[in-house]
């Protein structure tokens, strides 16, 4: 099964802000079973977004996770341009309304805002694509967005890394089911990246695994991690390596 990542923003694109959201959608989307493969950054351009959309959805992957441009500004403009992209119209999402009223006014009792009103900006943060479903977001204002477009899963997120991962927890890994990937982490005792690649391209291709190494610098360890639907697999391929000759140890 297969997912793509799509994060949005300028600040991205600038290297003002990292992008550490994808990273953990990816880590989380893996743990899942899913091959992530590709992430896509574009910034806060209605055009710019619109293409990544078909271009992600021409390629037919199981999941799309999209995150950022989902607040009240001029430049948070994800949820049209995900619109455009599925040819769907721009709806308003009473109940989300309701709790984005809720929050202000909760953050208005607190302390933390002077003005709980519903103004133009945080009235545009309640519409979603027609036909979406509404992800609740626990630690902010603006809802998400699951819609199910010609056989994929399309979860739109906030870029708020603290809203992001409370979204993906609650509203997103729960609608992929329980399938998970063992990932077996080891250290082989190796000097040359090199020497290691043919035998990792016998395991790859007599398992069903994936297999990622990293160099730790020449004349160290070479880390390896094995990706396989069950321990019994993963085993396999490890055995295989050390029959080959590779000696491992746990990290």
């Amino acid at each position: 099964m297969f997912a793509e990542i799509l994060t949005i923003g300028d600040e991205l694109l600038t290297g003002h802000t990292v992008d550490s959201n994808s990273a953990f959608i990816g880590q989380r989307l893996t743990e899942r079973g899913y091959w992530v493969r590709r992430k896509t950054t574009v910034g806060d351009d209605v055009g710019e977004i619109k293409a990544a959309v078909g271009e992600i959805l021409a390629r037919k992957p199981e999941v799309l996770v999209i995150s950022g441009g989902l607040g009240p500004t001029h430049d948070d403009v994800t949820m049209p341009a995900v619109a455009e992209a599925l040819g769907r119209k721009l709806v308003l999402c009473s109940p989300c309304l309701e709790d984005i009223k809720a929050f202000y006014e909760r953050l208005y009792r607190e302390g933390y805002i002077d003005d709980p009103s519903l103004n133009e900006g945080r009235r545009k943060m309640a519409y979603l694509p027609e036909g979406a479903e509404p992800l609740e977001n626990t630690e902010g204002a603006a809802p998400g967005a699951y819609i199910e477009h010609e056989g994929v899963k399309i979860f739109v997120l906030p870029g708020m890394p603290r809203e992001m991962k409370a979204m993906l927890e609650r509203g997103v890994l729960p609608r992929l089911g329980e399938r998970r990937f063992i990932q077996k982490k080891l250290l082989a005792e190796i000097t040359d990246e090199s020497k290691l690649a043919p035998v990792l391209s016998e395991a790859v291709e007599r398992f069903k695994v994936r297999i990622h190494s990293s160099p730790k610098g020449f004349g160290k360890y070479i880390g390896v991690i094995i990706f396989a639907e069950s321990e019994e697999e993963a085993e396999k391929a490890k055995e295989f390596m050390e029959a080959k000759g590779v000696r491992f140890e746990e990290p």
